[in-house]
């Protein structure tokens, strides 16, 4: 469905941006624009060299932020299909400045469905996060109050062939500021620091959290918070995977962290439906319940109580199966995982 078509990527610069823009110019080359909107020129500069204009024309950088509405506005004039994935993410930081990620995170978040609305753009795919599931911080908070902006912009359309959806997946392995790369970072200094022995997290790829996006754009009908179904890692084993030889003291959790992180919580389980590789939570008061979603687009309710969190997934990584991920995902040649 990306053929031909024009695209807009806020947030473009990151992590999950440049995956999503190598993957869309590789599966569909005869995309007619792809926009890069992001508020950062020197990683829009940097980006340029490894994707030059000569070679890939259909892209273009756009410089703005989300919180700007005019010029979201003008950056979506004649595009279809817009990507968001533009936020404040790291919690730490939210925590103490907790007005700016608000502003990023929820008042961008209704800019960018305003600016969809009042333009030809006909999908909509928000990236949201594990934390947004009973959140105990305010980045979590935050992109809660964003999953359900994007999911109850559905009621205002009107007659626009226009559906707003999102996807929510755990951590990211070797995206900016997450464990992976920090404990790489400091394998150097022979201390790889725990905060709880018992902690743990869902693990997803760059090229899977893409596929992703590109399944929901094809399948979402509106409304709908996708949830992948993914392995889990402890941290202990993370540690043991980079820094077998480190030392690994345990520190302690910091401010606004969760011993395991969830994605469906027991109360989303009276609207969240089995499709398969995915799970959709869908919204309380949509068009659809949950028997009549499953007759028109497959799949099966989920069992009343059902609770998907990293802890008691039954799929977890072995220390063999990070280091062999960590290899493939995140080093540099010259920085192997031993």
């Amino acid at each position: 469905m990306l053929s031909l078509k024009s695209i807009l990527i806020t947030g473009g610069t990151g992590s999950f941006g440049k995956a999503f823009v190598k993957t869309v110019l590789e599966r569909h080359p005869d995309i007619k624009r792809l926009v890069i909107f992001s508020r950062d020129e020197l990683k829009q500069f940097e980006m340029a060299q490894q994707f030059p204009e000569a070679k890939y024309p259909a892209l273009r950088y756009f410089i703005g932020d989300v919180r700007d509405a005019d010029r979201l506005r003008r950056a979506m004039e004649g595009i279809e299909i817009v990507i968001h994935a533009a936020a404040l993410k790291q919690v730490p930081a939210a925590e103490y400045n907790p007005f700016e990620c608000i502003k990023t995170n929820v008042l961008g978040a209704q800019n960018v469905i305003e600016a969809s609305l009042d333009t030809a753009v006909k999908r909509v795919v928000a990236l949201s996060t594990d934390k947004a599931a009973a959140p105990i911080n305010l980045y979590g908070a935050t992109k809660l109050c964003s999953d359900k902006l994007f999911t109850a912009a559905n009621n205002i359309k009107g007659q626009r062939d226009l559906r707003f959806s999102v996807v929510r997946y755990g951590n990211v392995m070797g995206s900016r500021g997450s464990v992976i790369p920090f404990f790489l970072e400091r394998r150097k200094t022979g201390v790889l620091p725990i905060t709880d022995p018992g902690m743990t997290r869902f693990n997803i790829s760059l090229q899977d959290g893409v596929d992703m996006v590109l399944w929901a754009l094809e399948h979402a009908q509106g409304g709908e918070i996708f949830v992948p179904k993914i392995p889990s890692y402890r941290i202990t084993d993370v540690a043991q995977a980079i820094g077998p030889e480190c030392e690994h003291p345990v520190i302690g959790i910091r401010p606004g962290e969760k011993i395991h992180e969830e994605m469906i919580t027991g109360s989303d389980s009276f609207n969240t439906v089995d499709m398969g590789k995915y799970f959709a939570i869908l919204p309380s008061a949509g068009v659809h319940s949950v028997q009549s979603y499953c007759a028109a687009f497959g799949g099966v309710p989920v069992p009343q109580g059902y609770a998907y969190d990293s802890g008691s997934n039954t799929d977890f990584l072995t220390v063999d199966q990070l280091r062999q991920l960590i290899a493939e995902h995140v080093c540099h040649p010259d920085a192997a995982v031993s």
